[in-house]
């Protein structure tokens, strides 16, 4: 049985992303996998497990801005950003809400982050965590990113939860930094949880040890199908015809697309892909479904008609 969907899982602390997602593969059945985008180990929180032909919208469920509950320990800088670094200096706290506040303010909207060298980005072949813990450092431009919200939650003596909505991109151990350099106390990312990515939120997700409980007819119950992927993009639905065309590589003109990627679906609502229009009437074929075989070949028919 070909597997074809998307899990929402409640990743631990202390496992990778890809661990989790071998976990989840197993105890579906599944034939293939992957996810749409990576939590460190010390973060938990929501992981989406792509499943068979889902695997195709990784692209615009990343695009996706994200949601965290962020909690940062004030007062100590790490080598890392985070709570698995060595702890380079220790500075007393003394913040007040009012201060508080007034710096969160100035973190919303578009502003700079430089990627930290603890992270997955390369430089000439070789990943920066590596560089880092080699001893090496190397120059990183700065990327732009969005943070959309940001809220205290809590505030206690040395420790401050947050709650942000950002951009994809954004490295929360940067912005724990950040905001603890405009404290003048400094601060490190001690925890993270992802509440949220799109539309789609952790409180509807499952644990692996909740799957592990599951009948598999029960664990499969709970994939979200792939119309339920692409919900809230523009829709263009073609019949057989056009689906072949489509299939061929060939640009349709359909009337009323705005300019951008849409969903492509047959009138039963089934997904065939991913399009882009032109915002001219003109569709092109981004990411395609495989077709069912009976349905290409009403499209054969039709098409010798």
């Amino acid at each position: 049985m070909t597997l074809d969907g998307a899990l929402l899982l409640d990743k631990p602390l202390g496992l990778s992303s890809n661990a989790a997602l071998q976990k989840a593969k197993r105890l579906l059945g599944a034939a293939k996998a992957g996810h749409a985008g990576t939590l460190d180990p010390l973060a938990s929180g929501l992981l989406l497990v792509l499943l068979g032909e889902a695997t195709k919208f990784a692209g615009p469920l990343l695009d996706a801005d994200k949601e965290y509950l962020a909690t940062l320990k004030l007062g100590e800088r790490t080598s890392t950003g985070d709570a698995e670094g060595e702890v380079l200096d220790k500075r007393p706290v003394q913040v007040t809400e009012e201060s508080v506040l007034r710096t969160l303010g100035r973190f919303r909207g578009e502003t700079e982050q430089v990627p930290p060298m603890h992270s997955a980005l390369k430089h000439k072949g070789t990943p920066l965590y590596r560089l880092a813990r080699r001893g090496e450092q190397v120059a990183r431009a700065p990327r732009r990113v969005r943070i959309a919200d940001l809220q205290l939650i809590k505030q206690e003596e040395t420790a401050l939860v947050l709650r942000v909505v950002c951009s994809k991109g954004t490295y929360i151990r940067v912005l724990a930094e950040d905001i603890g350099q405009a404290l003048g106390c400094g601060a490190h990312l001690s925890g993270l949880r992802r509440s949220a990515s799109g539309r789609f939120r952790v409180d509807d997700g499952v644990t692996l040890e909740a799957l592990e409980r599951m009948a598999m007819d029960e664990r499969r119950q709970r994939l979200l199908p792939l119309p339920a992927l692409l919900e809230g993009l523009p829709r263009a639905e073609l019949g057989a015809a056009e689906e072949a065309r489509l299939r061929q590589g060939q640009a349709l003109k359909i009337s009323g697309l705005h300019a951008g990627l849409c969903a492509v679906v047959r009138p039963d609502g089934a997904v065939i892909g991913l399009g882009s229009a032109d915002g001219e009437g003109g569709l092109k074929p981004l990411r395609l479904t495989q077709a069912a075989e009976k349905h290409l070949k009403s499209a054969a028919h039709i098409k010798r008609e």
